[in-house]
């Protein structure tokens, strides 16, 4: 038995609604995830201005810093300008115009960290020791390419010389270079001064900005420890240059 003319025709308006609703819904979904998609674009977008906006003061509070401490250091020691001049030059030529970049390579920073430290060893005799070591595999792809954050080191190499015990027998200063396996650490270690010093107003600004710039560049692929063993000051900065690049790649 056929049925009904007019259920035949309800039927067929039924599923023409039911089609034109899911369509619908389809649509709106596909609207609100690409509104979503949006929203979540601009977040990264307003994110990664405000880290850079971040950046820029910190770096823009770091460098008459480190500027001020190179001049005390040359002028209190008269008789060795000449040579602390020829260093100078190639530190400022660094803080000039590569720490304008967003990145240097390890291969630079680590060629302007041993010029600061030989700038700093004229504040001392020559029978303090003094020791600086290199433990760096240059045959390493990431080695040449720029994934540091320029000035990276000074803070660790300015507080050692800042705090280290400069007369007392026993009394050292510790650096190390390494970079392998895509890996690039500093160590710097220090004798500390049984001296009282009188607290700073300012003091801390070197830790401070160091410890923003590593979390906001490198967030989760750095490590930075300080600690005292002792008499010694430890600290130790690694970062993952291959996680780094990786993040920076997928965040593209």
């Amino acid at each position: 038995m056929e049925a009904p003319l007019w259920l035949l025709i309800m039927l067929v308006l039924l599923s023409a609604a039911s089609t034109a609703l899911c369509i619908l819904l389809y649509m709106r979904m596909r609207r609100r995830d690409a509104e979503h998609r949006a929203a979540e674009e601009k977040a990264r977008e307003l994110l990664a201005r405000v880290d850079n906006l971040q950046l820029q003061n910190l770096e823009s509070k770091l460098n008459p810093h480190l500027f001020k401490n190179i001049l005390n250091s040359i002028q209190s020691h008269a008789y060795q300008t000449y040579f602390a001049l020829d260093k100078l030059a190639n530190v400022l030529d660094y803080i000039l115009y590569e720490s304008r970049s967003r990145f240097v390579s390890p291969k630079e920073e680590i060629a302007f960290a041993l010029d600061l430290i030989e700038i700093n060893r004229i504040k001392l005799s020559p029978l303090f020791q003094l020791t600086v070591r290199t433990k760096i595999n240059e045959e390493e792809a990431l080695y040449d390419q720029r994934l540091i954050a320029p000035l990276i080191s000074v803070d660790l190499i300015e507080n050692a010389f800042k705090h280290a015990d400069l007369q007392s027998e026993g009394a050292f200063i510790s650096v190390v270079f390494e970079f392998r396996e895509h890996r690039f650490s500093i160590t710097v270690s220090n004798k500390i001064s049984p001296k009282t010093r009188l607290p700073r107003q300012k003091g801390g600004l070197g830790q401070h900005t160091l410890e923003e710039r590593l979390r906001i560049i490198y967030k989760e692929h750095f490590k930075l420890d300080r600690f005292v063993e002792g008499d010694v000051h430890i600290a130790h900065l690694n970062i993952d240059l291959f996680g780094h690049k990786a993040a920076l790649r997928a965040a593209r």
